[in-house]
């Protein structure tokens, strides 16, 4: 047996994959286009694995996409391919629309066709799960109540509305085609391998680095966040008895402001990498003009899962972020190899 994983040498998806193969043992088919944030690196401890294939290329591409579904015929294909940063997508929002909603498009055909194809058990066992965002529900206001499965999409970005569309997309090809799909949409996720763009790499790798520590606006964004082993297994409960067409929130139930976060991490790393002079790393904090259409909060009700699906996250922020950050001051090889190239000029361009 075999699934096909799309985006998997990306953050979550590079996790997602090493998962599987760890709990499932069975082989897993990886294609990726190994844009920016897509890295070969974060699978190497599966270079030599009988259960790993890697295929470079694009969800877009029907015609590999075609070739992959025939050759190795998976029972699932789990899809975390995307552009899914909201300040690139502000900047440059034409590839997440070609990413995110064309690109997912021509992914849904060839699974409806592989699928309509498919007999007996194997059409019955098959799932085609999407893996979304917290983002396209939009923002909640400080005492409204989490989102669930049921609230309606308002998303606010190029991102968050790039997703949103892909979302309806495969809520359709269940319902027009009956394309056993699945959703799930989550929090923030954070852990290792995550690309130092995003909020929490991107504190640990400026304040070993002496840089400034960007923080939006006042830093009172609140965000719910998600260890990203706790996300992998929650997609596994989803696949192995999450009912199609079904949409699945996960939340990591650590509801926390971007000025937490901040804080949580330069006290951490004053304890377990102290600056040469000793002082705290918050000395480090700069707040900077606020993003253009800042979502101030998202939450999310994981009730639906929890209940049905007899999932819960294990870890909580506390010791999650502790091994996150132990994570990055062990990897400094990885660190360094990644934060080069188009990340460089990136950064110095927007900060």
């Amino acid at each position: 047996m075999a699934i096909l994983v799309t985006g998997g040498a990306g953050f979550i998806g590079s996790n997602f994959v090493m998962d599987w193969i760890s709990q499932c043992k069975e082989t897993v088919i990886n294609l990726d286009k190994l844009t920016y944030a897509g890295n070969t690196e974060n699978l190497t401890v599966l270079k030599d694995s009988p259960h790993y294939i890697f295929s470079h290329g694009d969800i877009g591409d029907a015609r590999l996409v075609d070739q992959l579904l025939a050759k190795h015929q998976p029972r699932y294909i789990v899809n975390f391919a995307a552009e899914s940063h909201v300040d690139r997508s502000i900047h440059s929002p034409e590839e997440f629309i070609q990413t995110n909603i064309v690109s997912t498009f021509h992914l849904l055909e060839s699974a409806r066709i592989y699928w309509g194809d498919l007999k007996g058990k194997r059409k019955d066992n098959f799932r085609f799960l999407h893996v979304s965002t917290d983002e396209v529900y939009g923002s909640l206001e400080p005492t409204a109540l989490p989102f669930t499965e049921e609230h309606c999409y308002k998303p606010n970005s190029p991102y968050s509305a790039s997703k949103a569309a892909a979302d309806h997309l495969v809520r359709a090809y269940h319902h027009t085609y009956g394309l056993p799909t699945l959703t799930t949409n989550c929090s923030n996720n954070y852990g290792p391998y995550q690309f130092p763009e995003k909020l929490i790499p991107l504190v640990i790798y400026n304040a070993l680095a002496g840089k400034d520590i960007p923080l939006y606006g006042d830093g009172q964004q609140v965000r719910d966040w998600l260890y990203v082993s706790d996300h992998c297994s929650a997609i596994r409960r989803t696949l192995e008895d999450g009912s199609i067409g079904e949409v699945y929130n996960i939340g990591g139930l650590n509801e926390k402001t971007n000025e937490e976060i901040v804080g949580t991490i330069c006290k951490v790393l004053d304890e377990v990498s102290p600056r040469r002079d000793n002082c705290s790393y918050k000395l480090q904090i700069k707040y900077v003009e606020d993003r253009a259409g800042h979502d101030s909060r998202y939450a999310i009700n994981a009730d639906k899962i929890r209940n049905n699906l007899a999932w819960s996250p294990e870890e909580t922020f506390e010791t999650g972020i502790q091994k996150t950050i132990e994570w990055y001051l062990d990897q400094q090889d990885w660190v360094e190899n990644i934060t080069s190239g188009a990340y460089l000029d990136w950064i110095k361009k927007h900060y």
